[in-house]
C-alpha cells in the first residue's frame, strides 16, 4: 500500500522560504508522477506542481512559477517543495499525491490514487 507523509509546514513572514518534504512508502518497481496540491479555507484545491519519475519533467501552476521548485530523490523515495518568496495567498494546506504514469511526463490529476495528509503553511506577518 503506498502511503505519503508530508512535513515541514509552519509559520513564515512574507518575503520567507520553506521547504516541505514528502516521504513516500509502498512503491513498486513501476513509474510514478508526484504532485504538490494545496487548499486554502474556503477555496478549492489548486494543483501547483508535479514532477515525472524521472526527474526530467516538471509542471508549475502560474501562481507559483518562479518561487516553488520540485525536486525528487528516487533513491531515497522522497519528494520536495522548495518555496520561497512566499506571500500571504500561498497560505494553505499543502498535499502531495502521487499515481502510476509514464516516466517522462507527469500530472496533476485531482483523482490521483494516494495522497498524503497534508501539511500546514501559514503566510503572515
Amino acid at each position: 500500500q503506498v502511503q505519503l507523509v508530508e512535513s515541514g509546514g509552519g509559520s513564515v513572514q512574507p518575503g520567507g522560504s520553506l521547504r516541505l518534504s514528502c516521504a513516500a512508502s509502498g512503491l513498486t518497481q513501476e513509474y510514478y508522477s508526484i504532485g504538490w496540491f494545496r487548499q486554502a479555507p474556503g477555496k478549492e484545491r489548486e494543483a501547483i506542481a508535479c514532477i515525472s519519475d524521472s526527474d526530467t519533467h516538471t509542471y508549475y501552476a502560474d501562481s507559483v512559477k518562479g518561487r516553488f521548485t520540485i525536486s525528487r530523490d528516487n533513491a531515497k523515495n522522497m519528494v520536495y517543495l522548495q518555496m520561497t518568496r512566499l506571500k500571504p495567498e500561498d497560505t494553505a494546506t499543502y498535499y502531495c499525491a502521487t499515481d502510476r504514469y509514464d516516466e517522462y511526463d507527469c500530472k496533476v490529476d485531482y483523482g490521483m490514487d494516494y495522497w498524503g495528509k497534508g501539511t500546514l503553511v501559514t503566510v503572515s506577518a
